[in-house]
């Protein structure tokens, strides 16, 4: 389906009928993508004494319980409140679901025992000047991202400059396919949180970061609509889908 959508005094002409699902699906298996030392997540029948909430067994429904964390086991989007001592939810500051958005593609490069994603390697990467979201797909890009088990692997993080670079660009919302634009053990510093976010200077409430994307080989590089869906969870994170579409006009 054909429509175009205003966005920022610009329309945009899009086919709602060939979206890019960039999410990770959530399973209830040890194969879930996982990060942050916690157990897979579990997707289970209510059980009432005899009675057991799966038709298979009987029930009239099926009625499941579902134990996850967003942060650990699959793609989600972040606010401040993330990183804040004060509560803010994701749900309350997520009001717009529609962004311009750039896709890049990055080599991280060598720090010592670290790989690490630099202002230069984003800096040229960019060709779009007006996006006010950036999604960074990391090099090499296999499906394995899927179910890659991130526990104790030092996955590849952004430096504090880049993140701040992406800041100073206006990008609003910014999309990774890691568990953490931060180093898993950093001793708690998130330079890169709190330089996206410029915390506790000039906080930017609105701004969000989505990681354990997945951004499949087939989509190439290049500027999309973003549409940035969330569960409504009071919480400062919530599970996410992003959805790509090409546009068609530009």
């Amino acid at each position: 389906m054909i429509t175009t959508i205003a966005y920022k005094n610009q329309k945009y002409t899009v086919d709602l009928s060939k979206p890019l699902d960039i999410s990770i699906p959530l399973i209830a298996s040890d194969t879930n993508v996982n990060a942050w030392y916690i157990d897979a997540p579990k997707i289970e029948p209510v059980i009432d004494g005899k009675w057991i909430g799966q038709v298979a067994k009987g029930a009239s429904t099926n009625f499941n319980n579902i134990t996850f964390n967003p942060h650990g086991h699959g793609t989600h989007t972040e606010c401040v409140g993330h990183i804040t001592p004060e509560f803010y939810s994701i749900n309350a500051v997520l009001k717009q679901f529609f962004f311009k958005t750039e896709i890049i593609s990055i080599t991280p490069t060598k720090r010592g025992d670290d790989k690490v994603i630099t202002k230069d390697l984003i800096k040229n990467a960019l060709i779009s000047k007006d996006c006010n979201a950036l999604v960074i797909r990391t090099l090499p890009n296999q499906d394995n991202k899927l179910n890659q088990q991130y526990s104790h692997t030092n996955w590849p993080y952004l430096t504090e400059e880049a993140a701040k670079f992406i800041r100073e660009t206006g990008i609003e919302h910014l999309l990774i396919d890691l568990p953490s634009v931060d180093k898993e053990k950093d001793d708690g510093k998130l330079l890169a949180h709190k330089a996206f976010w410029d915390y506790p200077n000039a906080i930017r409430y609105h701004a969000t970061i989505t990681e354990l994307i997945y951004v499949n080989n087939n989509i190439t590089d290049g500027v999309y609509l973003l549409n940035l869906q969330i569960a409504p969870f009071e919480n400062d994170a919530s599970p996410s889908k992003p959805i790509l579409y090409k546009i068609l006009d530009k």
